[in-house]
């Protein structure tokens, strides 16, 4: 099966950086879509970052522009997030997501990884 493990969390102060990683591995083809998503308590899961076309193309949610940076490595088969100038209200578990191919699958499958805590305070 496909999985999907996250690292790189923790706890950083206000204005303080983080890098999270998350590496995709099993038997598939491609991974066409590669994305960030964060749950706060109490709140809904929302889209951070996502990478489609095979990185080519990149969008981000408006509260994280211009702070946080996706990349991915293909050849890895890995994910990356740096966080850069966090806030408290960044504080939440994020998660990676993927969106997979494989020949004998008809559509391409999610999956995600179980998520690390990041918390931002002083």
């Amino acid at each position: 099966q496909v999985q999907l493990v996250e690292s790189g969390g923790g706890l950083v102060q206000p204005g303080g950086s983080l890098r999270l990683s998350c590496v995709v591995s099993g038997t598939f083809s491609s991974i066409p879509i590669m994305a960030w998503y964060r749950q706060a308590p109490g709140e809904e899961r929302e889209l951070v970052a996502r990478s489609t076309n095979g990185g080519s193309t990149t969008d981000y949610a408006d509260s994280v522009k211009g702070r946080f940076t996706m990349s991915r490595d293909n050849a890895k088969n890995t994910m990356y997030l740096q966080m850069d100038s966090l806030k408290p209200e960044d504080t939440a578990r994020y998660y990676c997501h993927a969106v997979v191919n494989k020949p004998t699958w008809l559509v391409p499958t999610p999956f995600w990884g179980q998520g690390t805590q990041v918390t931002v305070s002083s």
